[in-house]
């Protein structure tokens, strides 16, 4: 399990190389779910997203020798963007592999930053590539399978426990499950009686379907929500979530491009869907958890084009 101590080290080996985002009550958020709530706002980190942190801790915890052979990276997006950028800040040689319905910004953020991208047909074989790369001699930078990438997003827990006012209850977006795994450790050394709610799109559920089989496996993969599309959560990942997290819960890619809407609207941040699912979610937690409830919701990322949004609003009815 990763501890404090370790989530403490990691903000050492980033600092200086990522922002503390802001922790902020949003009084727009607390107007529509009518209750208070305060917003980390990851999406306003380097790379817009919180995938920086554990890129950054990652690379700069390589031998000289890893990093002149160079690394290799497997994303839907997020992890891609953050690996690629944050390797040509640090003079890191990375490959990312994508699938092909990952977003073009992130494409195209990532071939710009310097990395070779190569593209496959979907996340199994993707991971498949990767695995192939690995045995000609790059060092793998997993987006959640790792203690130390692990650890640095758990500096996003760190500073939510700093920085905000009174919480009862804080919900976090699940892809493979590194980001909850280090918030939940940080805050469960910080702030232990808080609860914690992860939240995953109906044809992304890694996490939820492990918890279910009593283990990780690998599930297919249907939501538009590529940044939270794993294929499996990983051993890791699941037994923190497993020990530490209060409930998974799920909601549909529709709700979760509604959220993104509402985020825009009451909150005045531009966010992608694999934040805005958290707005479904919390009123969830609301109903079930009643009076006097104060949440805090981790806005985990803002890599999505006006235009991706805009067509999924049109395909789900929501314009």
């Amino acid at each position: 399990m990763i501890e404090i101590a370790d989530i403490e080290a990691a903000a050492e080996l980033i600092d200086g190389h990522i922002l503390r985002t802001p922790t902020l009550a949003s009084p727009g958020l607390t107007g529509l779910l009518g209750v208070p709530v305060t917003a980390k706002l990851e999406l306003l980190q380097r790379t817009g997203s919180f995938k920086a942190r554990g890129a950054t801790a990652k690379l700069r915890s390589l031998s000289a020798a890893d990093r002149s052979a160079g690394v290799v990276a497997v994303s839907g997006g997020n992890h891609a963007i953050a690996v690629a950028v944050m390797a040509q800040a640090l003079d890191v040689k990375a490959t990312v592999v994508m699938p092909r319905t990952a977003p073009a910004r992130a494409v195209d953020i990532a071939r710009e930053a310097g990395s070779t991208v190569r593209l496959t047909d979907d996340m199994p074989s993707a991971f498949a590539l990767v695995d192939q790369l690995r045995a000609e001699g790059l060092t793998l930078v997993h987006p959640f399978d790792d203690p130390v990438v692990i650890a640095a997003q758990g500096t996003v827990g760190l500073e939510l426990a700093e920085d905000a006012g009174e919480l009862t209850d804080v919900l976090v977006s699940i892809g493979g499950g590194g980001l909850i795994a280090g918030v939940a450790a940080a805050l469960r050394a910080r702030r232990p009686g808080l609860r914690i709610w992860g939240v995953e799109t109906a044809g992304a559920e890694a996490m939820s379907q492990a918890l279910s089989a009593g283990g990780p496996l690998a599930v297919r993969l249907s939501s538009i929500v590529t940044t939270l599309s794993a294929p499996s959560a990983s051993a890791l990942t699941y037994r923190h979530v497993a020990e530490l997290v209060e409930e998974v819960l799920v909601v549909s890619d529709a709700e979760a491009v509604r959220g993104t809407l509402e985020l825009a609207e009451h909150a005045k941040v531009w966010a992608e869907p694999a934040a805005g699912c958290l707005l479904p979610a919390a009123r969830r937690v609301v109903e079930r958890v009643g009076p006097g409830v104060r949440l805090g919701l981790v806005l985990c990322g803002g890599n999505a084009t006006t235009d991706d949004v805009l067509a999924w609003a049109e395909r789900f009815g929501l314009r």
